[in-house]
């Protein structure tokens, strides 16, 4: 694999224009020493933007998230129990006549009680028309949607990251590039006024000379702004400033024929996997409708106390256990139409996959084609350099002796850094060619990358929560970072 060449480590000061053996990429590498601050590598960057990367961490809540919905499911299987407690304070007035026609008056009796109820019940079910067994079956699937889900996020970091690095080494590298354009044409002005002043060429072509350099100063400059514009977008997906960037390393291995490609691709890509779990989640959630219209069956049991229920002294104890046979007849329409509603969305989830496949090959034939037109214009873009140095060495020959003008000397210049302007994005299309072509094939990953980083395992949480019976908090659940109130001032513009 061919390895990349370009470095941002100083600037391009001492770079001549020569013809010679070298190719361009070869004096670019030779020409950077290394800068005074700490170098990074690309997988050192990437390292970085995996563990502080906030897409990546919200994502993983996500599916922390939808872990729970198992947990939720297989609720299903267990006993509910409620403790219910009444106590009140109950005035009592009864007026009983003295004799039985009431002509002697009547006795009036005033009390004053506390009534207390206890109960304890507990309903078991045992038969739900088979929706817990769908529930768990459709969250489960849910899980491993989500899953896939994360490591497409994951890809999306990672090949941002590179994009981000590559870009902030390309575009130091046109800078530094236009820099030597900028020296070279001062040079050149100053060559041609010193031939004016002796009568050797004309006003023109100082004009000419003064013009080109004019241009390369606000070539520069926009220049410098792009590289300023690369560096805010490495530190939003880094996470920090670049500093010294390395090259890249070797590219790893990439499959061998496009075929080969879109075979990995249809079997790993994250994005076609999480449609076939989502397919799947949608088929069990039709049967968990459809359980709704099944008879159900539970078992319930209770005890309870009373005391002072209207009479002062009053205490009653009771247990019961009680089989319950429900039967659905009618709910007014409701689960049928829930029914009708989750078969159309599976099918809905069907054709989704059915699309992500097709999505998955044009993505594959897609990277395939762009990282072999790369390739193809990494060659042309190198012999374009080797051939204009050697025009640019013989223009300025033939124009020492007349035979040729200034604007040809300085269209040989433009030209040149043209070239050389082009094989410095031809490289940086690679590398993302490249790593674009693993993240279509599902293999762009920090484990695949071999990143000197913990990995996160979403199985962690996972099993710690799927078969907790009690407790609000896992205790492999990570905090989002809080911000202070001075930040949140900053950000929501002091309102």
């Amino acid at each position: 694999m061919y390895d990349h060449p370009l470095t941002a480590t100083v600037p391009l000061r001492t770079l001549v224009l020569r013809a010679g053996k070298w190719t361009f990429a070869a004096m670019l590498l030779s020409g950077l020493a290394a800068g005074p601050g700490r170098a990074e590598g690309l997988m050192q960057a990437l390292a970085a933007a995996y563990q502080t990367s906030p897409v990546l961490d919200a994502q993983r809540a996500a599916m922390r998230a939808t872990d729970e919905n198992v947990a939720l499911a297989l609720s299903g299987w267990r006993p509910k129990v409620v403790s219910s407690t009444a106590y009140g304070r109950q005035a009592i007035r009864t007026e009983q006549p003295l004799s039985p026609f009431g002509f002697t008056g009547s006795r009036t009796n005033d009390r004053v009680i506390s009534p207390v109820t206890t109960e304890v019940r507990i309903s078991q079910p045992v038969y739900r028309g088979g929706q817990t067994v769908n529930s768990t079956k459709q969250a489960e699937a849910g899980v491993r949607a989500g899953r896939e889900l994360l490591i497409s996020a994951e890809q999306s970091v990672l090949l941002n990251a590179i994009t981000a690095y590559m870009d902030v080494q390309r575009d130091k590298a046109v800078v530094d590039l236009s820099k030597n354009q900028v020296e070279v044409l001062t040079r050149q002005l100053q060559a041609t006024q010193d031939r004016f002043r002796v009568g050797e060429i004309t006003r023109t072509s100082v004009a000419q000379s003064e013009a080109r350099l004019s241009s390369a100063v606000s070539n520069l400059t926009a220049s410098e702004a792009a590289l300023i514009a690369s560096n805010s977008a490495y530190e939003k997906v880094i996470g920090h400033m670049p500093e010294a960037l390395e090259a890249p390393p070797p590219f790893p291995a990439l499959p061998l024929t496009e075929e080969e490609a879109q075979s990995r691709a249809l079997d790993r890509n994250p994005q076609l996997r999480a449609a076939i779990e989502a397919e799947r989640a949608s088929g069990h959630a039709v049967r968990v409708e459809i359980g709704k219209l099944l008879p159900a069956i539970s078992v319930e049991a209770s005890a309870g106390l009373a005391q002072d229920q209207g009479v002062e002294g009053f205490a009653q104890d009771q247990a019961a256990i009680t089989a319950l046979f429900q039967v659905p007849l009618y709910e007014s329409g409701a689960v049928y139409a829930a029914v009708r509603q989750a078969r159309e969305i599976n099918n809905q989830r069907r054709l989704e996959a059915a699309q992500a496949r097709r999505v998955v090959i044009e993505g594959v034939r897609n990277a395939w084609e762009a990282l072999r037109s790369t390739r193809a214009r990494i060659v042309s873009d190198n012999e374009a350099v080797r051939a204009n140095e050697i025009a640019l060495e013989g223009v300025r020959q033939e124009a020492e002796v007349g035979a040729r003008t200034t604007l040809d000397v300085l269209d040989a210049e433009q030209e040149l850094l043209n070239a050389r302007v082009s094989l410095v994005r031809s490289h940086r299309n690679e590398v993302v060619a490249v790593y674009g072509l693993l993240g279509a094939s599902g293999n762009l990953t920090a484990s695949e990358l071999g990143l000197a980083v913990a990995a996160y395992d979403p199985a962690e949480h996972y099993n710690e929560v799927r078969t907790k019976l009690i407790g609000t908090r896992a205790e492999t659940s990570v905090e989002a970072p809080k911000m202070s109130d001075e930040a949140i001032s900053t950000d929501s513009g002091g309102k």
